[in-house]
């Protein structure tokens, strides 16, 4: 496999483990309503799991409030049913047209265990991001002994594979701090 090839193959794959972080991140419910706490909730829809999206018009009119509107009423107990069962710790209220959330404001105590899982996290994102960089160079390493490339051209691009490793970690302490600022937020 070329050196470029090597290179673009990890630094896609880091850019995934960012895209995965921003994804759990957005499923931690900070205080604020967002779309993103229900991603991961699924209702059984005609004998298929779905997400609530698939099945439901999701809105937020007020900040600490979910509205969700099902397209077919008759799923409304079924949504009500997966957010009970979900980790969210949210009960809906269901006024037989549509299902409101309402966030309670967080305790300090709340926030301290939520930044705790925010750097759980970024912590898994940055092992995450070390193991490509080592996946990396052991297939540069390899390239090297099957002599498809020279010591000085492995040595380069070996820098320029830790810069890469160091600017995803960077990323990472931002999306962190990013996310930190908004649970603390009062």
């Amino acid at each position: 496999m070329p050196i470029k090839a090597i290179y673009a193959s990890h630094e896609e794959r880091m850019k995934k483990a960012i895209e995965v972080l921003r994804r759990e991140y957005s499923s931690l419910r900070a205080g604020r309503a967002t779309t993103g706490l229900l991603d991961k909730i699924t209702v059984d829809y005609y004998g298929a799991q779905s997400p609530i999206n698939q099945v439901a018009n999701i809105s937020i009119p007020e900040p600490r409030t979910i509205v969700i509107q099902p397209w077919d009423k008759k799923m409304l107990p079924a949504i009500e049913k997966a957010i009970l069962k979900s980790d969210l710790g949210l009960t809906p209220n269901n006024d037989g047209m549509v299902i409101r959330l309402i966030l309670p404001q967080l305790t300090q105590q709340r926030r301290q265990e939520l930044t705790k899982l925010v750097h759980k996290g970024a912590e898994d994102s940055r092992v995450a991001i070390r193991n490509l960089r080592r996946d990396a160079n052991e297939a540069l390493k390899k390239v090297e002994k099957d002599k498809a490339a020279s010591e000085d051209e492995v040595k380069k691009a070996q820098e320029e594979i830790q810069k890469l490793t160091d600017k995803f970690i960077k990323e990472v302490d931002q999306v962190m701090a990013v996310k930190e600022k908004e649970i603390m937020e009062v």
